[in-house]
């Protein structure tokens, strides 16, 4: 079996390694880490240079597959017993809807057992799935809000019409108290409260027709809403079944010699359906298995972007599915061995040793107190760990702070964003930050350049935001479900068929800066590098930049000016 597994380091570096001498002696740019939960010791395994060379290798090997299917794939460096290196490489879930290929490490034990049970039930949720998004997208829901829209235009007109009316009476009843008394004035003031009386009779006339006319469809959506709920709880039933199922049978073996189910390592946390078929899990479960020393890992995606995910980019651990059985699996690799195993000269073509070291350096912090922290973020970094990465500001920033300590982000930055980040490093402080965030009492600018020759030099641009469902994390101009969303900008500088301008967002929505510039009811100027809503090039950056921001210190009621040098 491990003839079979085990791969030289060759067939995934170019030929000759001038080129790599200097990058397999980098630093470490990542390390997957975790606290084994039976003996408390935290291991850590680098993302090295080297690795990033061999994954960039079976990277060239993907593209002539020609494989169109978007998924995680890994490589990891691993040492025999004799002291030769080799590699192990995974997939992460189904390729082509197979779970085992050759020359890959297979699956972790128990998925089999649960495969016609798993296809059963993925068939189930995928029919769910299908049903909510036609039921969420009713053509009576786009009727109903048409018809609400209309309804409350006519209703406006008649109101107007109505109190124009009432004025007249108002005044004509002046005019008839003064000029007539008796039976003759009783009979006018008699016929202007008919008149009265009769407007209040075609508003009631009004609202039955239009509630004749709306009450179907909000009864067809009242059910529709009914089935969505039904729905939801029968995928988390089914999600939740399958879940306890596969945690139940998949076992996992670490260095130590252990095996242990999923269910036992997850220490109280409710980790999804899909746990254990990612890379890691995978590649580290077979070394240990195989006797296998691990010296790097590296993990990317190959294939078309899905959502945050780009072909050729390197993610760390997941942080739902992977970071909470990582500790166990890394259990029993010696510390010393990965941070000192190096591979042997001429096992690798003279390539000397990774040398992995720890993570990579902390933020720039920009402004510190006892209260809050402003970092500047740079572009590709998250702001908070996310789903299938977790490296970011804020778990870097952590690693500088005693353990235990609070540290939560009041707002958040775009992933491909650059610039200022605000902190707080307790519960009082990041409630006070976020309402003022909230009430639009915090001035922000954002400086970036996009691509087009912008006519106007400044404005206000106010186009409502939704994100469509079906297109995360894409947002959209939706004049009927999209969320109020305003921008002022001003024209800083033109340059050929690019334009440099200062954006200040007054609302703060997902891509707002994004969408407006990009849109053709806004600038119609797309940022620069924008591989969402423009275009990009492969290493190019988004030339959007959070440049500045000015609030008061909840605290010290002071006014606080932040300011992050742009760096293009």
């Amino acid at each position: 079996m491990l003839d079979s597994l085990l791969h030289s380091l060759e067939p995934f570096l170019p030929p000759g390694s001038a080129g790599l001498e200097a990058a397999a002696g980098e630093p470490a740019d990542y390390s997957y880490r975790g606290r084994c939960p039976r003996t408390g010791q935290t291991s850590t395994l680098p993302r090295t240079a080297l690795a990033r060379a061999v994954a960039q290798g079976l990277m060239a090997q993907l593209k002539s597959t020609h494989q169109l299917e978007g998924k995680m794939y890994g490589v990891l460096l691993v040492q025999t017993p004799a002291g030769d290196i080799g590699v192990l490489k995974a997939f992460s879930g189904l390729w082509q809807g197979q779970a085992q290929r050759p020359g890959w490490v297979p699956p972790i034990p128990g998925r089999s057992q649960l495969a016609l049970e798993e296809a059963r039930t993925l068939d189930q949720l995928q029919a769910i799935k299908d049903r909510l998004l036609a039921l969420q997208q009713l053509p009576d829901r786009s009727v109903y809000l048409r018809l609400q829209a209309e309804s409350t235009e006519q209703r406006q007109r008649l109101n107007q019409i109505h109190r124009d009316r009432k004025h007249t009476r108002d005044r004509q009843r002046q005019t008839l108290t003064a000029s007539l008394d008796g039976e003759a004035l009783a009979t006018a003031l008699a016929a202007l409260e008919q008149a009265s009386r009769g407007d209040k009779a075609e508003r009631r006339r009004f609202k039955q027709r239009w509630r004749d006319r709306i009450a179907p469809l909000e009864a067809t959506i009242q059910t529709a809403e009914a089935e969505i709920a039904t729905l939801k709880q029968q995928r988390r039933h089914l999600s939740r079944q399958l879940q306890a199922a596969m945690h139940a049978a998949y076992r996992l073996t670490n260095f130590a010699g252990e095996s242990a189910a999923i269910e036992t390592l997850a220490q109280g946390a409710n980790l999804p359906t899909g746990t254990g078929d990612c890379c890691a899990p995978k590649l580290l479960h077979a070394a240990a298995q195989l006797g296998l020393v691990p010296l790097a890992l590296a993990e990317f995606w190959w294939g078309p972007p899905q959502g945050d995910k780009q072909p050729g980019n390197f993610y760390g651990a997941c942080a739902d599915r992977c970071q909470p059985i990582m500790g166990f699996l890394l259990s029993g690799l010696s510390a010393q061995v990965l941070v000192t195993a190096n591979i042997p000269a001429g096992a690798n073509g003279g390539l000397p040793s990774p040398n992995p070291s720890p993570q990579s350096a902390p933020l720039c912090v920009l402004h510190q107190d006892p209260w809050l922290i402003a970092v500047d973020k740079p572009a590709g970094l998250l702001s908070v760990p996310g789903r299938y990465c977790t490296d970011s500001a804020l778990s870097r920033l952590r690693l500088t702070l005693p353990e235990g300590t609070f540290l939560q982000p009041v707002h958040r930055l775009d992933q491909d964003t650059s610039g200022l980040l605000l902190l707080a490093l307790d519960a009082a402080t990041h409630r006070q930050l976020s309402q003022q965030f909230a009430q639009r009492q915090v001035a922000k600018t954002y400086q970036a350049i996009v691509v087009g020759n912008v006519a106007k030099s400044a404005g206000l641009i106010d186009l409502p935001l939704w994100g469509d469902p079906t297109q995360r994390p894409r947002q959209q101009v939706n004049w009927q479900q999209g969320k109020p969303s305003q921008t002022q900008f001003e024209v800083l500088g033109r340059e050929g068929e690019r334009t440099r301008i200062a954006f200040y967002p007054l609302t703060g929505r997902t891509h707002q800066i994004r969408v407006h510039a990009a849109d053709a009811q806004g600038l119609n100027a797309p940022i620069w590098g924008d591989r969402l809503y423009g275009q990009s090039e492969p290493g190019q950056r988004l030339h959007l930049h959070a440049q500045r921001l000015q609030f008061i210190h909840p605290h010290r009621g002071a006014a606080i000016n932040l300011d992050s040098a742009v760096p293009f």
